[in-house]
């Protein structure tokens, strides 16, 4: 698939691996739009790249639908990548008192993980169906991401772990569901990735997890994952799959 012309919505793409992305495409000739609530950021970015800012929670049908429109009238909108993140409970599933992990934490950390993952998916997929078709029949393609705790979560990620395994669960089944309308749907399952967000801490971070990765011994960089998104959109025969992108790192119990 051809990127130059093509518009591309971002969702979370004022964060480290979304404002990567958003740079390799925009670099690539994809009218870019950015979806996200960091409203200095996205406006910073808008300004530099010339590109186009919405406010947009994930999790709202309407903000996302919002934001699927002003993609389509960038141009036909052929790409969808989704790095968004939100609030994650954390702890073990019952305390050393033998306390339950709480119940609404666990809903609200599926609902900004998986949920909102589905949302995103669906409308964007409602909008590329509207596209021309190109070559062999394909309309575009959308590229979520999950993580490797989806297949490895370590104690006290329960409920983060089941929120990316159901998006590596959703990937194939959501390609099988599209391929009629020639709508691709991969995801990326990133390992520990130093991010602008960790700040001062992304040195500790950095010991901590370089010496356990196998190679090469660092956590990864945001133009690493973008790199790949950049590739999953040109490589039309990549579909219905989930990548690892993690220097050959398993996640240990903790």
């Amino acid at each position: 698939m051809e990127i130059s012309g093509s518009s591309a919505l971002v969702v979370g793409g004022t964060g480290g691996l979304g404002e990567a992305t958003v740079r390799r495409l925009h670099a690539a000739g994809a009218k870019v739009v950015v979806a996200d609530v960091a409203d200095e950021k996205g406006k910073a970015l808008e300004q530099e790249l010339g590109i186009r800012y919405v406010r947009t929670d994930a999790t709202s049908e309407e903000d996302v639908r919002a934001a699927v429109a002003e993609a389509e009238a960038a141009g036909p909108l052929r790409i969808c990548v989704d790095t968004h993140g939100g609030p994650a409970q954390g702890g073990r599933l019952l305390n050393r008192e033998g306390a339950p992990l709480d119940l609404e934490g666990f809903r609200t950390t599926i609902e900004f993980y998986l949920t909102a993952v589905f949302n995103v998916t669906r409308l964007a997929a409602e909008a590329m169906a509207r596209t021309e078709p190109l070559e062999e029949g394909g309309r575009g393609v959308i590229v979520n991401t999950a993580s490797i705790a989806g297949y490895e979560g370590q104690i006290g990620q329960l409920p983060y772990a089941a929120a990316k395994g159901g998006v590596i669960s959703m990937i194939l089944v959501a390609a099988r569901d599209l391929s009629p309308l020639g709508i691709r749907v991969m995801a990326i399952a990133p390992g520990t990735f130093l991010t602008p967000a960790y700040g001062k801490a992304g040195d500790q971070l950095e010991a901590y997890w370089g010496p356990q990765i196998p190679h090469p011994k660092r956590m990864g960089r945001s133009p690493e994952y973008a790199a790949l998104v950049e590739h999953i959109c040109a490589n039309d025969y990549l579909n219905g799959e989930v990548i690892r992108l993690d220097g050959a790192l398993r996640f240990p119990p903790k």
